[in-house]
């Protein structure tokens, strides 16, 4: 019988997994329902030593002998300080060593009890990894507790070999030992390229190709990249591709843009039916709230995450394998090794979602997004704000021959303005810049700036506050609560505008709206850098966006 600790059962059931079975055991209490988990599974060997001292170097001679790691376990307290000189030595030389230390939970360090002192991150600098688990009480507990272990394990052989640090916090009682099995794991595998040297990829491809149901995502890429037409085919009909504006030209096709409209849409019983079984994602950030809840929701079989880094990135939940090499390079070399078959997956998102209307918005911020859409020349770039304006944005169909641009790294309002401008000056292309009240207002000195060209087109959607706020499920705000949490403001950017020497245009209805529209997006350049502010009323804003999801369920 094992430990009834779930985050141990994780650690002991993916060291097995990931082939760490050679294992030093030093005394302690706090350790013993990890030393007897390990103790207990047939398929450790574990050696027994006092010393920790001593008993880390004999784990790196365990892993000298095969190359293959070798973990060392100790009690709380001091008994991991005298790890130091081994893990030192691992780091050095180049040893993969794993540390496993228990601790006691993190609200009794520093209270004077006993063995306790600050265990994660003690190793710093000389570890290549260091986690510290959670004790798991909740599923998404769990699921970070085996995504912590995972990255950890993964790290002792990439990019050359080394020590790795596992704390494991534990809470009295710590001796119930009812657990009969050890659990079913996740356990992720990182290929560093397609690349026989590094492993042999044949089972990824046959996995590749006992899916019918596979989907490519792909998030924010700052760059365009033109597939050949020898790729292009093969590619293209065997998934489905879904990306946002920011993902840009970099799919071998024409994507789906539309599918975060496509799944308010759906009734729980299709939502079920377009769920796939395999989730391929390059790129960066996804902007969709409701894709992210979907797969969490409806978790594919597999997840697998192509990038340059090899970086685990476990967005929905279910990531199994991780491939380390550029993601163009990826997809051409799968290209031809795709089963030459053509599955219907790919033509149900398809013909689910081209059956999605095209959003007709009354005067609003929705509308005055969609016109600028519609009527933007070709060959600009287009840099969208973070909040309501990105979410926006992607309601309306933007020409391939514009580059979209935002800060997702952390979607904070602070800066979207600076960053636009930046990128303007550098480029010679009409930049328009679309941003709300609080963005432009937070980070107005953007145009405090000597360098602006002729080039900057700034659309400034001004609703007096936070509109998006209205809109957040759940969030009921009081008169006095709405007047904070959404920064109500009678601001206008007219005289600062000016001052800067924009030539400013102004519009508080339709009419207006498409008169300045027409001077807002002229394809030639002119004699100074303009600024739009579109007025609207967010509450009215508010129930117009839910008015069309409302029309989107019918």
């Amino acid at each position: 019988m094992y430990s009834d600790k779930k985050n141990i059962l994780q650690l002991v059931a993916l060291l097995k997994a990931h082939g760490v079975t050679k294992i030093v055991l030093c005394p302690g209490s706090r350790n013993a329902p990890i030393i007897h988990t390990l103790v207990t599974h047939p398929d450790f060997t574990c050696y027994s030593m006092t010393d920790e001292r001593s008993a880390g170097f004999f784990a790196i001679g365990l892993a000298l002998h095969g190359g293959k790691p070798a973990a060392v376990c100790c009690t709380s307290g001091t008994a991991l300080l005298n790890l130091h000189p081994a893990v030192a030595e691992a780091f050095y030389q180049q040893v993969p060593l794993v540390v496993i230390s228990a601790d006691r939970p993190a609200a009794w360090i520093g209270q004077m009890d006993g063995q306790t002192l600050p265990q994660p991150g003690v190793f710093q600098s000389l570890v290549k990894k260091s986690v510290n688990l959670p004790e798991i009480h909740t599923e998404e507990d769990e699921w970070y507790c085996n995504r912590l272990i995972n990255e950890a394990l993964l790290e002792v052989n990439h990019h050359g070999k080394g020590p790795v640090h596992i704390n494991v916090p534990l809470a009295e009682p710590l001796f119930q030992f009812t657990t009969e099995t050890l659990p079913e794991v996740r356990v992720m595998t990182r290929y560093q390229g397609l690349n026989v040297y590094d492993r042999d990829y044949n089972d990824l491809i046959e996995r590749l190709n006992k899916y019918k149901k596979r989907m490519v995502i792909v998030g924010q890429m700052s760059l365009i990249y033109l597939f050949e037409k020898k790729y292009s085919k093969p590619l293209y009909k065997q998934f489905t591709w879904l990306t946002e504006h920011i993902g840009n030209q970099t799919v071998p096709g024409i994507p789906i843009k539309n599918f975060d409209a496509a799944l308010y849409a759906m009734d729980e019983e299709t939502q079920e039916k377009m769920v796939p079984e395999l989730v391929i994602t390059y790129g960066g950030h996804i902007v969709s709230k409701r894709l992210k809840k979907y797969l969490r929701e409806h978790p594919p079989v597999e997840h697998w995450h192509v990038s340059a880094d090899g970086s685990v990135t476990d967005l929905y939940g279910s990531l199994t394998t991780i491939i380390e090499m550029d993601p163009f390079e990826f997809l051409e070399k799968i290209a031809f090794l795709l089963e030459n078959n053509t599955p219907d997956y790919p033509r149900l998102w398809e013909n689910y979602c081209k059956d999605i209307p095209l959003p007709q918005f009354p005067y609003s911020e929705m509308s005055a997004i969609g016109s600028l859409i519609g009527s933007l020349p070709l060959q600009c770039a287009l840099h969208l704000a973070n909040s309501s304006v990105i979410r926006y944005a992607q309601l309306f169909p933007v020409s391939n021959s514009i580059e979209v641009c935002c800060n997702r790294g952390t979607n904070g309002i602070e800066g979207s303005l600076s960053t636009a401008i930046g990128y303007a000056v550098a480029s010679e292309k009409l930049n328009f810049i679309v941003i709300g009240d609080l963005s432009f207002f937070y980070d107005m000195n953007a145009i405090w700036n000597r360098n602006i060209g002729n080039n900057i087109r700034i659309m400034l959607l001004n609703n007096g506050g936070g509109e998006i706020f209205n809109t957040l499920p759940g969030l009921e705000m009081s008169g006095r609560s709405h007047q904070f949490i959404t920064a109500v403001h009678t601001t206008s950017a007219k005289g600062w505008a000016e001052e800067r020497g924009f030539l400013y245009l102004r519009a508080e209805d339709e009419t207006q709206l498409e008169e300045a529209m027409k001077t807002f997006t002229q394809p030639g350049m002119l004699t100074q850098p303009l600024l739009m502010e579109v007025f609207t009323n967010k509450n009215k804003d508010s129930r117009i966006l839910k008015d069309y999801y409302h029309q989107l369920k019918k």
